[in-house]
């Protein structure tokens, strides 16, 4: 196992080589290509310095020497042995052992490792935030889909998830802003950012006025979630019906009241009839996680909203509630794509391990049919998971370019965008690297948990 560890590392080495090779080729080949004077133009200089602006490009960069020369001064600021140089370019010494530089940005006129340090954890944290919720809620609705194969949840949650999987992330990222942001519909989050600009003077943590209230307001949130949990888990399911059906009622007739465009009472009883049957369909559910989720969500805003009538006073949300509230759009439109196609995917597998001879052999010993499902069948169906999650956290960076456009986050893939835009060749270059990396990081992960969960794999 280790040989083979040390084996897929070396082979990084060329494959990023070759990565990095074609972004160059592509760059320099573009109409215009890579050079100073591109730089400068439309800049309304004077001819004199415009000369000296196109010198100095020169000079930094090796932007008037061949493209091989370019690449290979790249390679030799990136990598850990190289040449020293100077100012010039000029080779000054023998190959010696250094600290690996990305080199100076040509839009920022800023080193591309600090502008990567900025950027790099805002999109990671997207994608930790995201992976997570991926897979629990996909493996969840994949799984209880194929025990109940052909019932009412199977085809319903099929039809949910092929709609998710349509929806392109533009037009969701849009929508979402427009209907859930927009103060002509409802303002509940804001439009873009990650924090607002008074988030940073105010406290970390929530603060209340009055010592005693935040903790009477989380204390009040918590008890009436716990007991919309338990009223949904022990409740009778007329009674849970009955109850979801004034729930969404209620919650259907207040947001439609919010809408300054539906003032009418046909448009209020339309808000309170639907909100009224789709709390009833999830009340009489079967699937109890779904009913935990529901009662307890609407049990913690009734006991928030409660708090705040009896306990009224003054409070500050903090700095990390301001921007967990920032969070809840993007990571949503960063994850039904994916969570979409994992459920599928899971559905499927799980669905062609149930009827598998040595689940129906397991099922003939005595084995229950929860540990046939999670203690053989789910285990063998994690290989196409896996088979997916290495390609998952590549495609998260790729489609954080769009979320991150559309709600104006600051992240990695805004930066590409603006380095494709600009040919910041040093920018472009970089995050290549850097994207080709978590890619076959992630390959490699993937083939060693195929050891683990799979003992008939083996690479030593």
């Amino acid at each position: 196992m280790i040989t083979y560890i040390l084996r897929r590392l070396l082979l990084m080495v060329p494959t990023l080589l070759g990565i990095t090779v074609v972004v160059f080729v592509v760059m320099a080949a573009a109409p215009g290509g890579i050079s100073a004077l591109s730089l400068v133009e439309g800049q309304n200089l004077e001819p004199q310095a415009k000369k000296a602006l196109e010198d100095y490009y020169n000079r930094l960069y090796g932007l008037d020497q061949p493209a091989p020369v370019q690449f290979g001064r790249w390679l030799n600021h990136i990598s850990p042995v190289g040449f020293a140089q100077d100012d010039t370019g000029s080779l000054t010494g023998w190959p010696m052992f250094k600290t690996p530089d990305l080199g100076i940005s040509f839009r920022y006129g800023r080193p591309v490792t600090d502008l990567i340090s900025e950027r790099l954890p805002i999109t990671l944290l997207l994608n930790v935030l995201s992976i997570p919720l991926i897979y629990v809620v996909a493996i969840a609705v994949g799984v209880r889909a194929a025990t109940q194969r052909g019932q009412a949840f199977d085809t319903q949650a099929g039809v949910v998830l092929l709609g998710l999987w349509s929806v392109p992330t533009m037009l969701a990222g849009v929508l979402m802003i427009g209907f859930l942001a927009s103060d002509q519909f409802w303002q509940w989050f804001p439009t873009g950012g990650l924090s607002r600009r008074a988030a940073l003077d105010m406290p970390f943590l929530p603060q209340a006025e009055f010592w005693w209230a935040l903790p009477a307001l989380l204390a009040l949130g918590f008890l009436a979630a716990a007991a919309f949990v338990v009223f949904s888990v022990r409740a009778g399911r007329s009674l849970r019906t009955g109850a979801g059906l004034l729930l969404g009622g209620w919650a259907g007739f207040a947001m439609v009241q919010d809408l300054d465009a539906v003032g009418s009472l046909a448009g209020l009883v339309f808000g309170g009839v639907l909100g009224a049957g789709i709390g009833a369909l999830l009340g009489r559910s079967e699937w109890l996680a779904l009913r935990i989720c529901m009662f307890g969500f609407a049990g913690m805003l009734i006991g928030l909203k409660t708090a705040g009538w009896l306990f009224p006073g003054s409070v500050v949300s903090g700095f990390l509630l301001d921007r967990m509230w920032h969070l809840v759009l993007p990571v949503i439109c960063l994850s039904y794509g994916g969570l979409a196609f994992l459920a599928k995917l899971s559905r499927s597998a799980v669905l062609e391990n149930l009827t598998s001879d040595y689940a129906r052999t397991a099922r003939a010993k005595g084995v229950g049919e929860r540990d046939v499902l999670w203690r053989h069948v789910f285990r063998n169906s994690l290989l196409p998971l896996i088979t997916v999650s290495a390609t998952l956290l590549p495609s998260l960076l790729a489609g954080s370019v769009i979320v991150e456009a559309i709600f104006s986050i600051e992240g990695m893939g805004k930066l590409a965008v603006e380095a494709v835009q600009t040919r910041d060749r040093e920018l472009v270059l970089s995050i290549t690297l850097i994207s080709g990396l978590l890619t076959l990081v992630g390959y490699l992960l993937a083939d060693l948990a195929y050891a683990i969960v799979d003992p008939r794999v083996s690479y030593d």
